[in-house]
């Protein structure tokens, strides 16, 4: 058995590309990159670091008029 080749790569895309079109090829390579990616970490018992969220001004000023609200409510 020979090893695989240009040619066969090609044959194998064009294949993929005829049964999930142009679109979902990006999608189906970074679900696949995510799973291998969470695999290793999982394997390797490495904990990934959490991202901080990053709040937007409106989420704080929508946070703070709620609490206003319901500080108001309770003093009345």
């Amino acid at each position: 058995m020979g090893s695989i080749g240009l040619p066969e790569l090609l044959l194998i895309f064009g294949i993929l590309i005829l049964l999930f079109g142009a679109k979902k090829l990006p999608e189906i390579g970074r679900g696949l990159g995510e799973g291998i990616r969470s695999f290793k970490t999982a394997f390797s018992g490495e904990d990934k670091k959490e991202e901080e969220k990053v709040i937007k001004p409106k989420e704080i000023e929508a946070e703070v008029v709620k609490k206003e609200k319901v500080e108001e409510k309770t003093n009345a």
